[in-house]
């Protein structure tokens, strides 16, 4: 049932996602759009509280368990940036707006930017386990946790290789393309269109 509820709620994020955003620019109702991306974290909040009961219930708490609370996990840390990353293509794509902002590619910037994504997963990670804890002590002595202990690993696996990754951006650092003079003497020597006309 577990796995059926995080499914649901990811299907449930897209769907609340793109009917907040199309209530917001396509029938141009900005507010009711805004409350329906606000009951975005009900969705989070429904599973917690649902995985709470099941394991109150005396289900065995296993890799399921631990799935909800990754899941809850990273939906707090890369939520408000997945919407906002949505929100700018949408905007663009259907309300004439202005192209969105596309991540630097080279240099420190792309080192600060991929460090910043790597900051997320951190918080994914420490929200993750922090509900993992948080289900042990509520388990108590009377079931098993190991399930549990294990599933805190993963988030720090995560942290591990993205933070190598993102290391590897300030490490090995993309230079941007020189421009091409031949290019720019030719951009020069065209006339401009105040000329032509």
């Amino acid at each position: 049932m577990i796995v059926a509820l995080i499914i649901a709620c990811e299907v449930g994020f897209w769907v609340l996602l793109v009917l907040g955003l199309a209530l917001r620019y396509l029938a141009r109702m900005p507010r009711t759009g805004a409350v329906v991306l606000l009951m975005e974290p009900l969705l989070e909040l429904i599973l917690l509280i649902v995985t709470a009961i099941d394991l109150k219930n005396g289900a065995p708490a296993d890799w399921k368990h631990g799935l909800a609370a990754v899941y809850i996990g990273f939906t707090v840390a890369y939520g408000h940036y997945t919407i906002k990353w949505v929100d700018g293509h949408f905007l663009h794509r259907f309300a004439g707006g202005p192209p969105p902002v596309k991540p630097p590619r080279h240099g420190l910037a792309r080192a600060r930017h991929e460090g910043k994504l790597w900051l997320r997963t951190v918080a994914m990670a420490a929200v993750a386990a922090a509900l993992l804890q948080i289900a042990i002590w509520y388990v108590g002595d009377s079931g098993d946790t190991r399930s549990l202990h294990e599933w805190q690993l993963n988030p720090l696996r995560i942290v591990s290789v993205h933070g190598l990754i993102a290391l590897s951006y300030l490490i090995w650092r993309k230079k941007a393309p020189e421009a091409d003079p031949a290019a720019a003497t030719e951009e020069a020597a065209r006339p401009s269109e105040k000329t032509l006309s």
